[in-house]
C-alpha cells in the first residue's frame, strides 16, 4: 500500500510535509476546513507526500491531488516547475484540481461547486 500511497517518499518528504501541515496558508485552511467533513465519504489527506513531491490535499479513492496556488505560482519558472510536476504526476495516473488563493478566500462557493463536481463525474458508479 505504501508504494501507491506515497510514490516512496523519502524520509525527508514525510519530515516537510508534517512541517507544511502545521503552517497552512489561509486558503489551504479554508479549504481544507470542507475537505476534512469527507464530502463524498471521501477522506482527503493534506500535505501528502508522493514521491519527491507533496500535494497540498490528496484523495487516494480519486488519485485526486488539489492544489491551492499563491501568487509564487504565476512566476514563468515555477509554473514550468507545476507544468512538469503535474505531468509526470498524471503520466502516474493521477488526477489534478487547482484553484488560486484568491478564488479560495473570494469565491469560496464557487470553488467548493467546482471540485464537487469534478469529485461526482470521477466517482465510480456503484453497481447494481
Amino acid at each position: 500500500m505504501e508504494k501507491k500511497m506515497f510514490l516512496k517518499a523519502s524520509p525527508l518528504i514525510f519530515q516537510n510535509a508534517k512541517q507544511l501541515r502545521n503552517h497552512l496558508t489561509n486558503s489551504e485552511m479554508k479549504l481544507w476546513g470542507y475537505l476534512r467533513t469527507k464530502p463524498f465519504r471521501l477522506k482527503f489527506r493534506r500535505q501528502h507526500p508522493l514521491g519527491i513531491y507533496i500535494a497540498d490535499f490528496y484523495c487516494h479513492a480519486l488519485k485526486l491531488i488539489i492544489e491551492v496556488d499563491g501568487n509564487i505560482h504565476e512566476r514563468k519558472d515555477v509554473v514550468l516547475h507545476d507544468d512538469e510536476r503535474q505531468s509526470l504526476l498524471e503520466k502516474e495516473g493521477f488526477l489534478f484540481l487547482r484553484f488560486c488563493n484568491a478564488d479560495v478566500q473570494n469565491n469560496f462557493e464557487k470553488v467548493i461547486e467546482e471540485a464537487n463536481q469534478f469529485i461526482q463525474n470521477k466517482i465510480p458508479p456503484s453497481g447494481g
